[in-house]
């Protein structure tokens, strides 16, 4: 379950053939419960969807990709786009910027241009730090934040940037010490930036190193019961290793650290995703005892538990009961109870939850989808459901197949996994590093090393950043095929061997039988 596993974390997800095949009932299910629903919602942005803004940033795409593709001089570039005579705002280059999100390099021209133009607002400057810090691009990142200090700007978000762009890109180091630049920069290490700090190592996975800082600066930060829950949030839910939990839990009451609700909440959730139902239930109790209200994150954490413990009618019980006590069921509620049942092949109680959710009006969302798809086993039924989330106004993204691929390779099926690799670019999904990730350790567990090989090359000539696992994967390969085509040799040698033994063997016998008769 390794790969499938990968695929999760790198999603952070939630997730039959019955079900999926289009004349098959589940499918029409899926269909006919979202007819009576009403039409799901989708999140646009606020000034950008104006159409006489959206008409100017066509327009600024267009320039800018021509200059990028005309000129290989930056000076000549900008004297191009100078010339436009396209008055800029600051709406247009930020909807230009982010629009570009996926290509720095046109994003960052857009920047320099929109710089040129007088649209210097720190709200700009600090989208292209994130942008060049989701591409790693640390070092023309810091060029802006000085640009901004040289400019008199507020830089303190822009460094809050640094420091989760390089957590991002799995370096602790680098982000504690983009933290200690804050007074380099002389803006004060205050405990809203230290959170943050330990929120992006956790949130990245980089638990230890947050919790070794954490320990380590107690004098200026002392522990308080809100840091601990940063770190045991990373141990519940990120890394979700039960026995760290258990001994944060521990070394809260240590420091005469209390818990609080926040605290058990973390602790149910990691006992729930276990599926340790009986410490689930015995927190809960606990937790209530010392005074604390549980709210809906807790009792979504004790339905999927249930759920999970085929405790599934006690599962919608407690839903009963938390509408009794005044709160509204969610998306994730009514997900709680379809996920396990998806992945338990109960694909027709799944159904079930899944018509109630519409029935007591609540929309199901793209981890609705995403839950149904842990029972697709073929392409046809990923095709189906990829289908129907589009026709409910849920585009299949990056998630979607991330999720789809970690599942094929999960199973084992190398050429089901390029079959949906070939649908992303059907439905506009850019790959990024954590897609070629799962896709070329798939391949190379499957023993398509040469395929894997190939896909690192094109991730790498996208300007990917080269992965040191996926070097260290290919390098054991190198090293197993040395050692296969050796014991083949040595085999070879060993017959060769034999059959000159058996040879002489029947030689000398042939002479000593000759000898005798004589």
């Amino acid at each position: 379950m390794r790969l499938l596993g990968l695929a999760r974390r790198l999603a952070a997800a939630a997730t039959t053939q019955s079900l999926l095949v289009s004349h098959s009932p589940s499918s029409s299910f899926l269909r006919n419960t979202h007819s009576h629903n009403q039409t799901p919602t989708t999140t646009h942005s606020n000034s950008k969807t104006d159409p006489v803004i959206t008409t100017n940033v066509e327009q600024v795409l267009q320039l800018l990709r021509s200059a990028h593709n005309q000129f290989t001089s930056k000076t000549e570039a900008m004297a191009f786009l100078d010339q436009s005579g396209i008055g800029l705002t600051e709406d247009l280059v930020d909807s230009a910027i982010r629009a570009l999100k996926s290509e720095w390099e046109l994003a960052y021209l857009g920047f320099k241009w929109g710089e040129r133009s007088g649209c210097d607002s720190v709200r700009v400057w600090e989208l292209m730090v994130s942008v060049l810090g989701e591409h790693r691009r640390f070092g023309t990142a810091w060029r802006v934040v000085r640009d901004m200090v040289r400019s008199s700007m507020d830089v303190r978000g822009a460094v809050i940037l640094m420091v989760e762009s390089y957590a991002a890109a799995n370096d602790p180091q680098k982000a504690i010490r983009a933290f200690e630049a804050m007074e380099k920069f002389r803006l004060p290490q205050d405990l809203e930036a230290y959170h943050t700090l330990l929120n992006a190592l956790c949130k990245n996975g980089n638990i230890e190193e947050a919790e070794e800082f954490m320990l380590l600066n107690k004098k200026a930060f002392p522990l308080s019961t809100q840091g601990f829950n940063i770190i045991l949030y990373g141990w519940c839910n990120v890394s979700l290793d039960m026995a760290e939990a258990k001994r944060v839990w521990r070394e809260m009451s240590n420091c005469c650290i209390t818990p609080d609700a926040t605290t058990y909440a973390n602790m149910i959730s990691c006992f729930s995703k276990s599926g340790n139902l009986f410490d689930s239930l015995r927190l809960y109790d606990e937790m209530k005892k010392r005074g604390w209200i549980p709210d809906l994150g807790v009792y979504n954490s004790l339905i999927y538990v249930l759920t999970r413990e085929n405790c599934w009618k006690e599962a919608l019980n407690l839903v009963d009961k938390i509408k009794l006590a005044g709160l509204k069921p969610d998306s994730t509620t009514y997900n709680s109870m379809i996920l396990p049942l998806c992945e338990a092949q109960k694909l027709e109680d799944a159904r079930e939850v899944l018509n109630d959710m519409i029935r007591d009006g609540v929309d199901p969302t793209r981890e609705t989808y995403h839950a149904f798809f842990e029972g697709v086993d073929n392409v046809e039924g990923s095709l189906e459901l990829l289908k129907q989330m589009s026709e409910a106004g849920f585009d299949p993204n990056g998630r979607t197949f991330l999720l789809i691929l970690g599942k094929f390779m999960e199973l084992k099926q190398p050429e089901n996994s390029l079959r949906m690799w070939e649908e992303m670019v059907k439905y506009k999904t850019e790959p990024n590093s954590s897609h070629y990730v799962v896709l070329i350790s798939g391949m190379v567990s499957c023993g398509r090393v040469e395929k894997g090989r190939e896909f690192y090359g094109e991730m790498r000539s996208k300007g990917f950043l080269g992965d040191p696992k996926l070097e260290k994967l290919f390098a054991v390969s190198s090293e197993h095929d040395k050692d296969k085509d050796h014991h083949q040799k040595k085999g070879k040698l060993r017959r060769k061997t034999r059959i000159v033994i058996r040879k002489k063997h029947r030689f000398s016998r042939r002479i000593l039988l000759d000898t005798k008769m004589q």
